[in-house]
């Protein structure tokens, strides 16, 4: 122990000691890379309770048709949802970038897509296969006209499956027929994976920097990128009438290969997130972790909700925050998700829970049974699909590829995993 404190003075660092506890929430307890490392921090269990919030947050317009929570605190600027989806890109911004940095491309790739495409693939099959007729029948009594419908399950699972959607959200018309009946009160079956196709862009993003040598040479450029989005963001703000918003949405979306049609409001302001957490990554020497800065964040964050003004400082605010509970979180709570993470399994597979929970009556619960029960059931299903499907695609990580595939410039250089020594990385265990 003596050593380690002794290492970090010679190398300019200040330890946490104080002369009392109330002073050590004023002093800095170092950077993001002189921090424990490796598995010990708590964002396995943020991201499973941002997952979770997520559930909540949809259990109010998919059950009553009413306003999701933070809704009307924050005067429309956003939701629990939301703002969930906000953290998880923060989040997937900090631990894809320290991948991009440590992998050659092919095997970044190729980790990204285990961690994505096998657990949507048998989440889409489940509902176009099972869940969807199971419905049908339930409102008509047969499946007659269910599987040669123009918009049936072989469509869904086409323009689903790349998380384009480019077939639209129901299937065979039974999330219609429920609306029409005021047995649900939205057309989706699972419309949680709506975001994954910004994600993945934002993958493709890291992975033409990683490419191109700028996360390891030049993350100014990521930076500089950073600061564009956010200038489009206080721009955005600056044409609204209040700070409260609302925000600009495109028009018409850009049409990308494979991922359909990408909002550029989205690709914004989700983007925004990620590279804030990518910067986090990218300066981590440079990123203090200090529990007075933690409850500042927190106070602007709520402050921007309520006030306005969310997307320019509210979600930087969140950004910290987030990062700060994951290093500082009780090593006691370290456990959640370091080897089993089911927050993936979670959020794609809470909306179609309560769609079902919805159509069979469930709200007559109330909203603390209807939630308790859609949390539980959420997580066996997100309990299976990641014991049964995404664990064992995960398997598949370290399998030799193809040499054209595996040539890409990783950290040691073009188709090399880095030789010299690469700081360790504090991770859950599996970023999503």
């Amino acid at each position: 122990m003596g050593t380690s404190v002794m290492r970090r003075v010679r190398s300019g660092h200040r330890t946490s000691t104080g002369t009392g506890p109330a002073s050590s929430w004023w002093r800095s307890r170092g950077t993001l890379d002189t921090v424990p490392s490796g598995r010990a921090n708590g964002f396995g269990l943020l991201r499973l309770l941002l997952a979770m919030s997520v559930v909540y947050s949809h259990a109010y317009p998919l059950g009553w048709n009413a306003q999701a929570p933070l809704a009307h605190f924050s005067g429309g600027q956003t939701d629990l949802g939301s703002m969930a989806v906000v953290g998880f890109f923060v989040l997937s911004g900090f631990m894809i970038t320290a991948s991009g940095r440590r992998l050659g491309l092919g095997r970044f790739l190729w980790h990204r897509a285990l961690r994505i495409l096998p657990g949507l693939l048998v989440c889409v099959l489940l509902t176009a296969l099972v869940v969807a007729p199971l419905m049908y029948f339930h409102q008509h009594g047969t499946t007659a006209g269910f599987w040669n419908h123009p918009d049936g399950p072989l469509s869904y699972i086409q323009g689903t499956s790349t998380t384009a959607i480019s077939s639209g959200y129901d299937i065979s018309g039974v999330m219609h027929t429920a609306m029409v009946q005021h047995t649900t009160h939205n057309v989706a079956f699972d419309g949680a994976l709506w975001s994954l196709r910004y994600e993945l862009t934002c993958y493709v993003v890291v992975a033409v920097l990683a490419a191109g040598g700028v996360l390891r040479r030049a993350p100014r450029t990521v930076l500089l990128i950073t600061a564009v989005l956010w200038a489009s963001i206080a721009a955005d703000l600056l044409k609204s009438a209040h700070p409260r918003g609302p925000f600009s949405e495109a028009t018409a979306p850009i049409l990308v290969p494979v991922l359909g049609g990408l909002q550029t409001h989205y690709l914004i302001y989700l983007g925004f997130c990620f590279m804030l957490g990518a910067c986090a990554q990218l300066y981590r020497h440079r990123f203090p972790i200090n529990d007075a800065l933690g409850l500042l964040s927190a106070a602007v964050l709520v402050a921007s909700l309520h006030w306005g003004g969310l997307a320019v400082v509210g979600y930087p605010a969140c950004g910290y925050l987030l990062i700060w509970l994951g290093i500082r979180m009780p090593r006691q709570l370290h456990w959640v998700g370091r080897k089993n993470d089911y927050s993936y399994g979670a959020y794609i597979y809470g909306f179609i829970v309560e769609q079902w929970m919805t159509m069979y009556g469930a709200t007559h619960w109330g909203l603390h049974r209807y939630v308790a029960v859609a949390a539980a059931l959420t997580l066996g299903v997100a309990f299976l699909s990641w014991h049964l499907v995404e664990r064992q695609a995960l398997r598949l990580k370290d399998v030799p590829l193809p040499r054209r595939l595996a040539r890409g410039r990783g950290p040691g250089g073009p188709g090399r995993a880095a030789t010299g020594p690469v700081p360790a990385q504090p991770q859950p265990s599996q970023a999503r």
